[in-house]
């Protein structure tokens, strides 16, 4: 007899088919109350049903990372506007040739900014290198937001060691989809903010904070709130370009008013090269 789980998945497969052929063609659907729930995208998106939506967006990414055992990650962050040196030296010899000094200022910002790009590529190499010859349990997965710049760049480091990387991309008007170096089977979409990282934190062992803007520090500050209540557990959380951070932030500020312990400032290590970065997590878990 043929096994219950497999008539399920065929039974449900067959349902979204239909669905998906009467959409196809053009087909009115039959009436909603006819419609099996689980295969009626209006029901689905009811007020009412934000719940299994939420649950879904947790479970979905949770097995997929657990079948393709995906148990450790190294998570980056970092600005999605940091552009490859090579794209930012082209603006920079478009910029100079066209002669429009505000055009020349942001280009020279931005190859300013390139060199970020390098350092989570060559960051993430030195994760994957690691991690190769390693047992399959304790492999670590570079992670990230699965968008452009720092993002872009850590997962093409990982994916230039042919190691799986994994994406967690948001939906938002500006960012359709993942970029083109994620690993295909792990490059996942998230429509909630809160769902997306709490996967950042489910499996991270590590935090590697580069430059960025409003994103980046929401979720730089949600890791440390989370690992100063005792929430979360500690891990090495990696502030990479020093004068930038100490540039943006005054933690000084908190300590004199009372707002933080003095001790709170070891929850993060400041560090300028892959290397520095490395060596942190390795003298954190004495690998």
């Amino acid at each position: 007899m043929e096994n219950t789980d497999k008539l399920n998945d065929r039974n449900v497969a067959l349902a979204w088919a239909e669905l998906q052929a009467h959409a196809s063609a053009g087909q009115p659907l039959e009436a909603d109350a006819y419609r099996l729930a689980f295969a009626d995208p209006e029901f689905l998106l009811r007020r009412e049903t934000r719940g299994i939506r939420f649950q879904l967006e947790m479970l979905k990414p949770d097995l997929e990372q657990q079948e393709q055992g995906i148990e450790n990650t190294v998570v980056v962050f970092g600005s999605a506007r940091f552009p490859a040196p090579d794209d930012a030296q082209r603006e920079l010899a478009a910029a100079q040739a066209g002669g429009d000094a505000a055009a020349l200022k942001v280009a020279e910002r931005r190859m300013r900014n390139a060199h970020y790009y390098d350092q989570a590529r060559l960051f993430a190499r030195l994760v994957a290198q690691y991690s190769a010859d390693q047992p399959a349990a304790e492999r670590l997965y570079i992670c990230t937001g699965g968008g452009p710049g720092i993002m872009e760049a850590a997962n093409r480091g990982a994916h230039e060691m042919g190691a799986l990387n994994v994406g967690l991309s948001i939906a938002l008007p500006h960012e359709q989809s993942g970029n083109r170096y994620v690993s295909p089977s792990l490059n996942f979409k998230f429509h909630y903010f809160a769902l997306r990282k709490m996967h950042f934190m489910m499996r991270a062992k590590a935090l590697v904070a580069f430059p960025g803007g409003f994103g980046t520090l929401d979720e730089l500050f949600e890791v440390v709130t989370l690992v100063q209540t005792g929430k979360a557990k500690a891990v090495p959380i990696i502030l990479f370009g020093t004068d930038y951070w100490k540039g943006l932030l005054n933690f000084d500020v908190l300590i004199e008013e009372g707002a933080i312990s003095p001790a709170d400032l070891k929850l993060f290590t400041y560090v300028d090269t892959p290397e520095q970065a490395w060596s942190a997590m390795q003298a954190f878990y004495k690998l």
